[in-house]
């Protein structure tokens, strides 16, 4: 009886060696293009979100964090010429109705809002999708959190929710939210040193 099990046993695990080899190589073979392309859709999204630069935002990019010290987010400096023309801060939330929101937003100079992007998402496409289109976008194009109230006006807020996707709406303002007040720490604690 263990003549009969040892044969299929070692069968099996021939199998399992070439095929942990074949996903191995598959890896390391795509491994490379996949961070390339996840590095370009970045670069892209701080493209739109701070408008044209000209210096290397990831080679300049920084952590900062919250108050709180709980979240840390990766601001990346925009310059023309030399000279800071925006940031864009990488944020997320994982409030979203369909879990995690990966948000990037730029602000301009004075703290308002340039514009976000959503890099990721698991929201409902055709509702929670929506909070990435021009329609909710324009609402935050130069808002001032510190002026304005950066939540949804069935919170108390200045910003129309995306009509049966209020969930969503409240997970991007959250994520754009804690980008806001990561910068701010940032600026505050530079300035104090």
């Amino acid at each position: 009886m263990n003549k009969d099990l040892f044969k299929p046993v070692i069968t099996l695990t021939c199998i399992a060696v070439i095929m942990a080899f074949i996903l191995g190589f598959v890896h390391r073979l795509t491994a490379e293009p996949i961070a390339l392309a996840k590095n370009q859709q970045e670069l892209d999204a701080i493209k739109l979100v701070t408008g044209e630069f000209d210096n290397d935002p990831f080679a300049e990019k920084m952590t900062i964090t919250t108050p709180n010290k709980k979240q840390k987010f990766i601001m990346y400096p925009a310059r023309v010429n030399g000279k800071l023309s925006a940031v864009a801060v990488k944020s997320y939330t994982n409030t979203g109705f369909g879990g995690r929101i990966d948000v990037m937003t730029g602000f301009n100079v004075d703290g308002s809002i340039n514009i976000f992007k959503i890099i990721s998402s698991n929201e409902t496409p055709g509702l929670g999708s929506k909070t990435d289109e021009h329609r909710f976008k324009k609402q935050l194009k130069d808002f001032h959190p510190a002026k304005q109230i950066l939540k949804v006006k069935q919170d108390g807020g200045d910003v129309d929710a995306v009509t049966a996707a209020t969930i969503s709406s409240r997970a991007v303002l959250r994520a754009i939210e804690r980008a806001y007040s990561a910068l701010q720490n940032f600026n505050t604690r530079d300035s104090n040193e």
